[in-house]
């Protein structure tokens, strides 16, 4: 659990800090699980996945009202993907805008929809697709400089 809280937040104290929210409700509610509805792991994720995006409204001073109405699609060379590790990758997730990282998570990892994100995030289901094209071209920029180190 404790690299899902990485993923939606700046550092390790923030990531420590949600991950603990996560359980305490997960204890406080511990009598409203119904292993019928989905398995303990689903349950305890979801609280944990519902605390990162509390800790990020909380954390976002300023909200961004751009809006798409198709996404651009960006795509990455095969290459510099087995040049750059999981952790570099992570850093540079760590680098965007909370409201911006919030969706790339939710999107490209957790695999959620657009209206699905609008709703958690409760954003117009516009700008969630404008979140997620920064984030691609943010990541592809940032993806090609580092593909040039290498190659230098």
């Amino acid at each position: 659990m404790m690299h899902l809280c990485l993923r939606y937040t700046k550092d390790e104290a923030d990531a420590r800090s949600v991950l603990n929210q996560g359980f305490y409700k997960v204890f406080k509610n511990v009598e409203k699980y119904d292993p019928i509805k989905a398995t303990a792991y689903t349950w305890i994720r979801s609280i944990v996945v519902n605390c990162c995006l509390d800790h990020i409204k909380q954390k976002q001073s300023s909200v961004v009202t751009n809006e798409l109405t198709d996404a651009e699609v960006s795509s990455f060379e095969p290459e510099v993907n087995s040049k750059i590790d999981a952790g570099e990758i992570l850093e540079l997730i760590r680098k965007l805008p909370p409201a911006t990282q919030a969706v790339f998570n939710l999107y490209v990892i957790d695999g959620f929809g657009h209206k699905e994100i609008a709703a958690l995030l409760q954003i117009k289901e516009g700008t969630s697709k404008w979140h997620l094209s920064e984030a691609r071209n943010f990541l592809k920029n940032n993806l090609k400089q580092k593909e040039k180190t290498f190659s230098e």
